[in-house]
């Protein structure tokens, strides 16, 4: 499972939030490693230098093999909460897609 991690202009991507980001996704998809040939993560900040409640963005892309890209969001006010969350929603998303994989 091969990761890649995008940052906007207005988060610094630095080594240290890249090997979180890697981490937190090897960690939390596990379960998908065997199907998921490439992960995109992109972290971005949505209202720039002006601050905000849920103004953090992460967006998750999942490529699997015989199926069209998964592409989960989530938004919050730090970029650790919004990745965590962005990985549970994938891993429901991947849950009941391969759940709908082996029922056919």
């Amino acid at each position: 499972m091969k990761i890649q991690f995008n940052t906007d202009n207005n988060i610094e991507g630095t080594e240290k939030l890249e090997t979180f980001v890697s981490k937190k996704i090897i960690s939390g998809l596990k379960h998908f490693a065997d199907y998921i040939s490439r992960i995109e993560v992109h972290l971005s900040d949505q209202n720039a230098d002006k601050g905000g409640t849920d103004d953090i963005q992460c967006k998750i892309e999942a490529r699997v093999e015989g199926i069209q890209p998964v592409i989960v969001v989530s938004k919050s006010g730090s970029k650790e909460k919004a990745l965590i969350d962005a990985i549970d929603k994938m891993k429901a998303r991947l849950g009941t897609i391969m759940g709908k994989m082996k029922d056919k």
